[in-house]
């Protein structure tokens, strides 16, 4: 009996409350977070999580930690470690997140690889995700997740990714899997100082959801970001700071019934 109320909370956490709480299919970092969410096109270490198919796109090996804090509630909250080392053959990257509390928890670790071919960057990631409740035990699977970006022009990008294409389970006993999702993608670089995203999230389980984000580049080291994100309907507001391999992010979130959310992340990238 155990077994199955584990499963049920388990997977039943993204149709509550609010969406895209399973570690292994949500949203890191601040500058993500800004743009309402938009992460397929985003090259920095974050893309070892967000998209492992555009992580060969960031510029200099970097590291990132972030902190998400969700409605004011503390078992809400998520903290992250992401770090990508960029060579002449591709870009490895390691993601570390640990989201909930002492009752009801989720670790995640993520190991993948990316490399450039020509116009087009492919990427695959292996996850460890485990779930932990309180009295009823844990369970814990392995996810394979793939995805890759298209340059059409230095101003237009595509890109595709597809979460747990192995369709793991968490517990043996049971034919419930973990949800599998397919994200599509777009970007449209204007000008050296606007970039527009707009995404596609589609769950087997879940409706599809549309994001929509802007970043303004109005200082070499300052950034401006917006964007909206449906199902539920959120407005994501940011700002990033850059200096001399150090930055810094902020992103707030507004959801009408349920309130605010907060994230700050931190990055230290090598540069030459």
């Amino acid at each position: 009996m155990k077994q199955w109320i584990f499963l049920v909370v388990c997977l039943g956490l993204p149709f509550f409350g609010f969406a895209q709480t399973q570690l292994f299919d949500q949203s890191y970092g601040a500058r993500s977070l800004g743009m309402g969410n938009i992460r397929m096109m985003i090259g920095d270490s974050w893309s070892i999580l967000n998209h492992v198919g555009s992580l060969d796109r960031l510029e200099y090996s970097e590291v990132s930690i972030g902190l998400d804090q969700r409605f004011g509630i503390q078992e809400l909250s998520t903290l992250s470690f992401s770090g990508a080392w960029k060579s002449k053959i591709g870009t490895a990257g390691i993601g570390i997140s640990r989201f909930g509390g002492q009752a009801f928890n989720q670790q995640l670790l993520g190991l993948g690889f990316s490399n450039t071919l020509g116009i087009v960057s492919l990427g695959g990631r292996i996850d460890w995700f485990q779930t932990q409740i309180e009295g009823f035990g844990s369970g814990s699977a392995f996810l394979f997740s793939m995805g890759g970006v298209a340059e059409l022009s230095p101003e237009f990008f595509l890109g595709a990714n597809f979460s747990n294409l192995n369709q793991s389970k968490l517990s043996k006993s049971s034919d419930l899997k973990l949800p599998t999702s397919i994200q599509l993608g777009v970007t449209y670089l204007p000008s050296d100082f606007l970039r527009i995203s707009a995404e596609l999230d589609k769950s087997i389980e879940l409706p599809a959801q549309v994001r929509v984000g802007l970043e303004s580049f109005l200082k070499p080291w300052l950034y401006l970001r917006t964007g909206i994100h449906s199902q539920p309907s959120r407005l994501h507001f940011g700002f990033g700071i850059r200096k001399n391999g150090w930055g810094l992010d902020y992103a707030l979130g507004q959801q009408t019934a349920l309130g605010s959310t907060h994230h700050l992340s931190l990055i230290l990238k090598w540069t030459e």
